[in-house]
């Protein structure tokens, strides 16, 4: 019996594939490093890294654990714990995707510098007020 053809045309990356990819460029922009520092310390290309980053390409376990060793964190940190069998929980969402943004971690770093708890929520405010309500 012949296996089914796959479906031509564009894959999708699997949730967990895109989320693991999510964690990975989230601790690797708080530990400054660009994609091709991770690289070069994983002897791969940075376009590697993208993909992985992406999720366009699933990472294997072994590089997975000597991306958390470059990252300096326990490997299971790169799956969290929203990662279940639950589909909806992986399809929204997550802080994840947001500290990913461009200039999130510059904004979270100087954030935690205020130590005034009446400038912290005066910052809040005016971010809540800058943006479309949702």
């Amino acid at each position: 019996m012949q296996a089914p053809a796959r479906a031509r045309g564009k894959k999708t990356p699997d949730p967990v594939d895109v989320l693991v990819g999510h964690r990975i460029r989230m601790y690797r922009m708080i530990r400054g490093m660009s994609q091709s520092q991770l690289a070069t310390e994983l002897g791969l290309t940075f376009q590697q890294v993208q993909k992985y980053e992406k999720g366009a390409n699933r990472v294997g376990a072994g590089r997975l654990i000597r991306i958390a060793q470059a990252l300096q964190i326990p490997v299971q940190t790169l799956f969290g714990d929203d990662v279940s069998n639950d589909q909806k929980l992986l399809s929204e969402p997550s802080p994840v995707d947001w500290i990913s943004e461009p200039g999130a971690v510059r904004l979270l770093q100087a954030y935690a510098r205020v130590r005034e708890p009446d400038v912290r929520r005066a910052i809040v405010s005016f971010i809540e007020q800058m943006t479309p309500k949702s």
